[in-house]
Protein backbone atom coordinates (compact mmCIF):
# COMPACT_ATOMS: atom_id res chain seq x y z
CA UNK A 1 0.00 0.00 0.00
CA UNK A 2 1.38 3.38 -0.97
CA UNK A 3 1.11 5.94 1.82
CA UNK A 4 1.76 9.57 0.83
CA UNK A 5 4.15 11.75 2.84
CA UNK A 6 1.21 13.76 4.22
CA UNK A 7 -0.54 10.60 5.41
CA UNK A 8 -3.51 8.65 4.14
CA UNK A 9 -7.04 9.31 5.38
CA UNK A 10 -9.01 6.09 5.36
CA UNK A 11 -12.00 4.47 7.02
CA UNK A 12 -11.76 1.51 9.38
CA UNK A 13 -14.85 -0.68 9.38
CA UNK A 14 -16.90 -0.30 12.58
CA UNK A 15 -14.48 2.36 13.87
CA UNK A 16 -14.40 5.52 11.77
CA UNK A 17 -11.95 7.68 9.86
CA UNK A 18 -8.25 7.57 10.72
CA UNK A 19 -5.07 8.98 9.27
CA UNK A 20 -2.27 6.55 8.51
CA UNK A 21 1.39 7.59 8.47
CA UNK A 22 4.52 5.63 7.71
CA UNK A 23 7.89 6.46 9.24
CA UNK A 24 10.98 4.98 7.62
CA UNK A 25 13.98 4.04 9.76
CA UNK A 26 17.60 3.27 8.92
CA UNK A 27 17.75 -0.27 10.33
CA UNK A 28 14.09 -1.22 9.92
CA UNK A 29 12.01 -1.06 6.80
CA UNK A 30 9.26 1.14 8.17
CA UNK A 31 6.75 1.52 10.96
CA UNK A 32 3.10 2.51 10.58
CA UNK A 33 1.16 4.85 12.85
CA UNK A 34 -2.55 5.52 13.10
CA UNK A 35 -3.98 8.80 14.35
CA UNK A 36 -7.62 9.15 15.32
CA UNK A 37 -9.71 12.16 16.24
CA UNK A 38 -13.37 11.97 17.28
CA UNK A 39 -14.14 14.83 14.87
CA UNK A 40 -13.87 13.21 11.43
CA UNK A 41 -13.40 16.55 9.66
CA UNK A 42 -10.33 17.51 11.71
CA UNK A 43 -8.51 14.28 10.84
CA UNK A 44 -7.92 15.67 7.33
CA UNK A 45 -6.17 18.75 8.80
CA UNK A 46 -3.41 16.68 10.43
CA UNK A 47 -0.20 17.33 8.52
CA UNK A 48 3.13 15.52 8.50
CA UNK A 49 4.61 18.14 10.84
CA UNK A 50 1.72 17.63 13.30
CA UNK A 51 2.34 13.89 13.16
CA UNK A 52 6.08 14.38 13.77
CA UNK A 53 5.32 16.61 16.79
CA UNK A 54 2.93 14.02 18.24
CA UNK A 55 5.39 11.20 17.54
CA UNK A 56 8.33 13.03 19.15
CA UNK A 57 6.25 13.87 22.23
CA UNK A 58 5.17 10.24 22.51
CA UNK A 59 8.78 9.06 22.15
CA UNK A 60 9.89 11.46 24.91
CA UNK A 61 7.28 9.96 27.24
CA UNK A 62 8.43 6.43 26.35
CA UNK A 63 12.09 7.24 27.07
CA UNK A 64 11.10 8.86 30.38
CA UNK A 65 9.24 5.70 31.43
CA UNK A 66 12.16 3.48 30.44
CA UNK A 67 14.71 5.64 32.26
CA UNK A 68 12.72 6.02 35.46
CA UNK A 69 12.30 2.22 35.58
CA UNK A 70 15.83 1.18 34.57
CA UNK A 71 17.97 3.95 36.05
CA UNK A 72 15.93 5.34 38.93
CA UNK A 73 14.43 2.04 40.09
CA UNK A 74 10.87 3.23 40.49
CA UNK A 75 9.58 -0.37 40.25
CA UNK A 76 12.13 -1.89 42.63
CA UNK A 77 10.85 -1.40 46.14
CA UNK A 78 10.38 -3.99 48.85
CA UNK A 79 7.95 -2.16 51.09
CA UNK A 80 4.22 -2.43 51.68
CA UNK A 81 3.60 0.64 53.78
CA UNK A 82 1.81 3.39 51.82
CA UNK A 83 4.07 6.11 53.17
CA UNK A 84 7.21 4.14 52.25
CA UNK A 85 5.90 3.54 48.72
CA UNK A 86 5.17 7.25 48.29
CA UNK A 87 8.65 8.10 49.58
CA UNK A 88 10.24 5.65 47.14
CA UNK A 89 8.28 7.07 44.19
CA UNK A 90 9.19 10.63 45.23
CA UNK A 91 12.88 9.72 45.51
CA UNK A 92 12.83 8.04 42.09
CA UNK A 93 11.25 11.11 40.51
CA UNK A 94 13.73 13.35 42.30
CA UNK A 95 16.61 11.21 41.02
CA UNK A 96 15.30 11.50 37.46
CA UNK A 97 15.00 15.29 37.77
CA UNK A 98 18.62 15.42 39.00
CA UNK A 99 19.78 13.24 36.08
CA UNK A 100 17.87 15.39 33.60
CA UNK A 101 19.40 18.53 35.11
CA UNK A 102 22.88 17.01 34.81
CA UNK A 103 22.16 16.09 31.19
CA UNK A 104 20.84 19.58 30.35
CA UNK A 105 23.96 21.13 31.92
CA UNK A 106 26.20 18.74 29.90
CA UNK A 107 27.61 17.17 33.06
CA UNK A 108 26.57 13.79 31.65
CA UNK A 109 25.74 12.89 28.05
CA UNK A 110 22.79 10.61 28.86
CA UNK A 111 20.82 9.24 31.81
CA UNK A 112 22.63 5.88 31.76
CA UNK A 113 26.14 7.33 32.05
CA UNK A 114 26.19 7.60 35.86
CA UNK A 115 24.98 4.02 36.27
CA UNK A 116 27.47 2.71 33.69
CA UNK A 117 30.41 4.59 35.23
CA UNK A 118 29.50 3.37 38.72
CA UNK A 119 29.28 -0.23 37.51
CA UNK A 120 32.60 0.03 35.64
CA UNK A 121 34.29 1.47 38.73
CA UNK A 122 32.92 -1.29 41.00
CA UNK A 123 34.01 -4.03 38.59
CA UNK A 124 37.47 -2.45 38.26
CA UNK A 125 37.92 -2.27 42.03
CA UNK A 126 36.68 -5.85 42.51
CA UNK A 127 39.06 -7.24 39.91
CA UNK A 128 42.10 -5.49 41.32
CA UNK A 129 41.14 -6.25 44.93
CA UNK A 130 40.92 -9.96 44.15
CA UNK A 131 43.77 -10.22 41.70
CA UNK A 132 46.59 -12.38 42.97
CA UNK A 133 50.04 -11.93 41.50
CA UNK A 134 50.66 -15.64 41.08
CA UNK A 135 47.52 -16.24 39.02
CA UNK A 136 47.41 -15.43 35.32
CA UNK A 137 44.01 -14.65 33.97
Amino acid sequence: MDIPEEGLRTHLKEFGFIKLFRKDFKKEDSRHYILYLPDEEKIQDITRSTFVTIHDTHWGIETFHRAIKQVCGICRFMVRDTCAIKTHIFCSLQAFVKLEFMRSENIISNWYEVQRNLFTSVVHEHIFANLRKDVII
